[in-house]
């Protein structure tokens, strides 16, 4: 004879009395999480719209997390926590790739249904997406603007865009293990976008060459690359959906939509990262 379900629950002794302990809905604020979704439209697929938004900004806050620590951990030349965060960072990131597999499958009609109730908010406002963007070295004065209504916020974003970047602490970590480095670009105005320089390649060309004598420096620049080429994939998938939802018509945020995205494809985190393996 099997055993039933409820007999095996009550052999292995499962707790299942929590009026005086903490539950898994109290430890991770279920009930807080779980109603924070209030669809505007009576669309049936905005609940999709507001959920895949709202786990990609919560995979954002665990990505700004690791981030930040990693560009610590490489001041701090704490190189092996360094990529185990980087590397944490890079999956992050395929997950928020695969989540524009599930908004895909939202049709023209279903979101042309809800557009209307989103107003003038978008993707683009993104706090955290845009201290991730500065914390990567994609810098840009105008991206503060959006947030200039909300201090508190603001003051997060400016301070990101202050900052030094991952690269930015990537080339000081070089220079401090004896590469060749520009001091123009181991001291310099954070807030300004990152400008690529032959000479820094040229650094990372020692290391590459030398994998053995510089494996640190090496698996760095690789961690990079993992990291990059999942953020371009990420922004590939990101225009492709929009395309397949509302083809070229304009964004909510008031960008060109499409054409916008398109140009970001364009933007290189790391750009000596990817040339040096032409000119190995």
């Amino acid at each position: 004879m099997s055993t039933s379900t409820e007999q095996i629950v009550h052999d292995e002794k499962a707790q299942l009395d929590f009026s005086a302990s903490m539950s898994y809905t109290d430890y991770l604020s279920l009930d807080t999480i779980l109603n924070a979704q209030h669809p505007r439209s009576p669309a049936h697929d905005e609940l999709l719209f507001i959920v895949q938004h709202q786990t990609s900004e919560l995979w954002m806050k665990l990505m700004l997390h690791e981030l930040r620590a990693a560009i610590h951990c490489i001041a701090e030349d704490d190189l092996s926590s360094a990529f185990k965060m980087l590397a944490r960072v890079s999956r992050i990131m395929e997950q928020l790739v695969h989540a524009w597999d599930v908004l895909a499958t939202m049709t023209p009609p279903e979101y042309s249904a809800m557009r209307p109730y989103l107003g003038a908010s978008s993707g683009f406002q993104s706090w955290q997406y845009r201290c991730i963007e500065f914390a990567l070295g994609n810098k840009n004065a105008a991206m503060l603007k959006p947030h200039s209504h909300r201090p508190e916020l603001l003051a997060e974003v400016e301070a990101a865009w202050r900052a030094p970047s991952l690269y930015d602490e990537a080339l000081r970590l070089l220079a401090r293990r004896g590469l060749d480095v520009p001091a123009d670009h181991l001291e310099r105005d954070w807030s300004k976008p990152y400008e690529s320089s032959d000479g820094v390649e040229q650094a990372w060309l020692v290391a590459y060459r030398d994998p053995k004598k510089y494996w640190e420096l090496y698996q760095l620049g690789e961690e990079l690359t993992d990291l990059e080429d999942a953020f371009r994939l990420w922004r590939f998938r990101h225009v492709t959906t929009v395309e397949r939802v509302i083809g070229f018509k304009r964004g909510t945020g008031g960008t060109g939509g499409v054409s916008y995205l398109r140009k970001m494809l364009d933007v290189v985190l790391f750009p000596e990262i990817w040339k040096l393996r032409t000119d190995l």
